[in-house]
């Protein structure tokens, strides 16, 4: 098995791990945990690797991560609007998932109206 494959996994196992272990004496820091920037460092190794360090490919793939941040921001703060509001688990993550696939369609949208691939 590649490494590419085993790594992001061990991470991901480590990382739930870590935040069952720290939501019992942090929820700030198992939040914070929960939401390390693992899955981007790997996805940029992999591209990077791929392309051979071409800076172009590289940082293009990066601006698109960034973008992709933005309907991931609208998932968790529709998740905090109904968690405030008393709304249960499922319903939450599925209003979370409904914004962010609202935001991912805007996003391709005006990535296709400004021309950006």
């Amino acid at each position: 098995m590649k490494s590419q494959t085993v790594i992001p996994v061990i991470l991901s196992i480590l990382i739930i791990i870590l935040v069952a272990i720290l939501e019992r004496h942090s929820r700030f820091f198992a939040a914070i945990t929960a939401t390390m920037p693992l899955g981007a460092p790997l996805a940029l190794w992999i591209v990077y690797a791929s392309v051979q360090g071409d800076q172009e490919a590289v940082s293009g793939f990066s601006l698109n991560m960034f973008l992709g941040f933005l309907p991931t921001m609208a998932f968790m703060l529709v998740v905090w609007i109904v968690a405030r509001a008393g709304w249960k688990l499922g319903p939450m993550i599925l209003s979370g998932y409904g914004a962010w696939g609202v935001g991912l369609l805007i996003l391709v949208a005006v990535k296709r109206l400004v021309g950006l691939s």
